[in-house]
């Protein structure tokens, strides 16, 4: 019997030293993608998709995402004061239902892995999503996570969000070796983290998010830590993957990296484009730059 997935896992402790000196003070989760920020976005793919529990992996640097999350008083009563509801409206509307939401600190920054295994003895023998707020999507179809869940619910196991990339960019990157692949869904044979072009053995990368079962967990604790003392959620998935089926489902639409400096760009000006109230203003700029 498959179990419903519930529950969103969102790791967020990183330091966000690619954003440097911005991310000093400011996660980088709450960098704006036009006027609202990159977590924002993922929780808002969460709800969407029908996921009811969020449990944040965050740091002690981290409050202010906690604060995104609750009640403004102040705020919100000067809005209202002001008659200023429209406002007032988006920024209190899309918040979660009390209890419904938990903060985690992960007290050593030791990977991707090591993140999610913080969150264990909160998800009481049920499946999750991972999802990574870096990773912001535009799909061509339905929303992706969606689509990631009702795949699930028929083929069980562990589901990993996947999209090809150019050879150039194969180094960046987990990379799938796929059993069969029919063009949306691959069975995976296994998973290479960061391999050089020559030596990968395909150009389908690893995007997120990610539907995994509970037993993820054994694979996370016994597993070794990679050389920089990280554990590395690839490696249990790739070694998980012998004893539980893993699908990859094909991302098709415009994926957006913002843990990068050019894609969190790339974002801003396509999100910004795709607002009427921007969208002019915003090609004038490029026209301008355009034409120098």
């Amino acid at each position: 019997m498959i179990k419903e997935v519930k529950t969103a896992v969102f790791p967020v402790g990183g330091f966000g030293t690619r954003f440097l000196p911005a991310t000093k003070a400011v996660p980088k989760e709450l960098l704006p993608i036009v006027d609202k920020p990159l977590i924002q976005y993922a929780f808002e793919e969460a709800t969407n998709a029908g996921i009811e529990n969020f449990i944040f992996i965050t740091a002690r640097n981290k409050e202010a995402i906690a604060n995104h999350f609750d009640h403004a008083y102040e705020l919100q009563e000067a809005l209202k004061t002001k008659g200023k509801l429209q406002i007032l409206e988006e920024t209190e509307e899309w918040l979660p239902e009390p209890g419904n939401i938990a903060f985690i600190r992960q007290q050593e920054p030791a990977g991707l892995g090591h993140s999610i295994l913080c969150a264990k003895n909160f998800l009481k023998d049920s499946p999750f999503v991972v999802i990574l707020p870096d990773e912001i999507f535009k799909p061509d179809g339905k929303p992706f996570l969606k689509e990631m869940i009702d795949i699930y619910n028929e083929k069980g196991g562990n589901i990993i969000g996947v999209s090809d990339v150019p050879e150039s960019k194969i180094s960046r990157y987990g990379i799938v070796d796929p059993e069969s692949d029919d063009g949306k869904i691959i069975k995976v044979k296994g998973m290479v983290e960061k391999p050089e072009p020559k030596d990968a053995p395909s150009n389908t990368s690893i995007a997120g998010p990610y539907i995994l079962q509970y037993e993820v967990f054994d694979y996370l604790e016994n597993g070794t830590r990679a050389k920089d003392n990280e554990i590395q959620l690839t490696d249990a998935l790739n070694t998980m993957q012998k004893d539980v089926p893993t699908h990859g489902v094909r991302f098709f639409g415009r994926r957006f990296d913002c843990g990068s400096r050019h894609g969190y760009i790339d974002a801003n000006i396509a999100f910004a484009l795709d607002r009427e109230d921007m969208k002019e203003n915003v090609l004038d700029v490029l026209r301008h730059y355009d034409s120098k």
